[in-house]
């Protein structure tokens, strides 16, 4: 069979490679034909996407889906039906594990054949041997796997990876990551090209506005991840490592063991940890391993200066234990911080945006992203805002981290906008941050994409 893997458009300008469809494609190439297109990274939506239909001919098209995606994911399943009418189509990610029946009607089961809920390692290859033998009764033996029977939406028990060691690595030359644009995460980076690597799934943590809160922290094998990075940076230039774990360093033994690991490689690259770790699962030795391990930059997630507010997130530190933290960190030198930061969380007003705008200038850090707030389906705060009504003040059409979709009451979308705005500018308009930036700007290559990041971020 087959399968054309698609990573759907959308409006963002952290460009990576998609490792959830890399390792599907590994665990289904030895019996399939599979190709992956990026749409962020090659412009693609809707019809743009019919030449890659055209020379591949795929059997089946299957995307992943975060709950941003749902138009272009539409518009992709569209132009696969209208090019053949016949193509079987999958949607499997973060929004239709939360909502399946949501999915299913949103994008129409005229479009939508079959949604995919949880991790698909294990579930998708049954998938294809099922609907290869034309044994549709053995569809409620595929975990994970959701379809229209009679009208009625049958969904299967997901079921998780235990081992991550069994389902070896992404499919690098599917993905080639050489060919990446030059900082996937916004501006900052030391090297380049640039690939994500994930050495663990889970946090157990609770905050209440994350998809993978109260999850069971899995680990994969050291000698494995060693293979992927040596592969990675001899078969393919790689010469920047980004940490893209939810808790990389959430089992501290573990993390200590990787980082001597990457240490003893000695290989000449540059690391750091863009989707951020918590501070208070770091200890001067681990700080210490990771600049050695050519660790230069290390994300955390602050949220608030408000300490209501970072209670009814569960956060599960106070601002002070935050400046503590931050301190350990600047004691041990030679690797810069960034915090992240939500504005315009349930229940947040002025007062307490502007406290976390005057916290995220007296701390420690190099650079800062302010986000702002949207609900999340399978979290809790999103189940808190369905059950008071809140979620009817969500405009779905602006249903991105820039566009202020959901404005919390006591606000108006103008005046969330601008403090937005006002973050941005009252943080990096400052000599000491423009300075320490200097060093990482002053390229041509990154000039451009740094203008670029401040401009989407302030402009009205």
């Amino acid at each position: 069979m087959k399968v054309l893997l698609v990573k759907p458009g959308n409006l963002s300008d952290h460009i990576q490679p998609s490792l959830g469809l890399g390792y599907i494609a590994t665990q289904i190439r030895q019996n399939h034909n599979v190709k992956i297109v990026d749409c962020i990274k090659d412009k693609l939506s809707g019809d743009q996407l019919l030449p890659v239909l055209e020379e591949f001919q795929p059997d089946m098209v299957g995307s992943q889906c975060y709950s941003m995606d749902l138009p272009n994911v539409k518009l992709m399943l569209q132009a696969a039906k209208s090019f053949n009418k016949n193509i079987i189509t999958i949607v499997g990610g973060a929004h239709p594990t939360a909502l399946p029946n949501e999915t299913m009607d949103f994008l129409g089961s005229d479009l939508l054949d079959f949604v995919f809920t949880g991790e698909g390692e294990i579930g998708f290859p049954k998938f294809l041997t099922v609907l290869e033998a034309d044994g549709q009764n053995d569809f409620l033996e595929v975990p994970g796997l959701c379809w229209k029977e009679n009208g009625v939406l049958r969904i299967n028990q997901k079921e998780s990876v235990e081992d991550l060691g069994s389902i070896g690595m992404p499919a690098w030359d599917l993905i080639k990551p050489d060919l990446y644009p030059f900082s996937p995460h916004g501006v900052v980076c030391m090297n380049y090209p640039i690939a994500p690597v994930m050495a663990t799934r889970g946090c157990p943590y609770k905050c209440t506005f994350c998809t993978t809160s109260g999850s069971k922290l899995r680990k994969r094998p050291i000698e494995s991840i060693m293979e992927e990075v040596k592969l990675l940076y001899y078969n393919y230039g790689i010469r920047e490592f980004h940490m893209v774990d939810d808790n990389f360093t959430m089992d501290m033994d573990y993390a200590k063991k990787l980082l001597l690991s990457i240490i003893e490689l000695n290989i000449d690259a540059t690391w750091a940890t863009p989707n951020g770790i918590r501070l208070d699962r770091v200890d001067k030795r681990i700080l210490e391993l990771m600049k050695e391990a050519g660790f230069y930059s290390i994300s955390f997630g602050v949220e608030s200066g408000s300490e209501r507010i970072r209670k009814k997130m569960r956060k599960g530190s106070t601002t002070e234990k935050v400046r503590k933290d931050l301190e350990l960190v600047k004691e041990v030198g030679g690797i810069d911080m960034t915090g992240f930061f939500m504005l315009g969380f349930p229940g947040e007003t002025r007062e307490d945006i502007e406290m976390t705008l005057r916290f995220s200038r007296e701390l420690p850090l190099q650079r800062a992203t302010f986000h702002a707030f949207i609900p999340l389906p399978g979290t809790e705060v999103w189940e808190e805002m369905a059950n008071t009504g809140e979620l009817a003040r969500v405009d779905w059409e602006n249903y991105f981290f820039w566009a202020g979709a959901y404005i919390p009451q006591g606000l108006t979308h103008k005046e969330l906008k601008n403090l937005h705005r006002k973050a941005f500018m009252l943080f990096y308009l400052r000599p000491r941050i423009i300075f320490q930036n200097l060093k990482y700007i002053l390229k041509p290559r990154v000039l451009w994409y740094a203008i670029r990041y401040l401009f989407r971020r302030i402009k009205p």
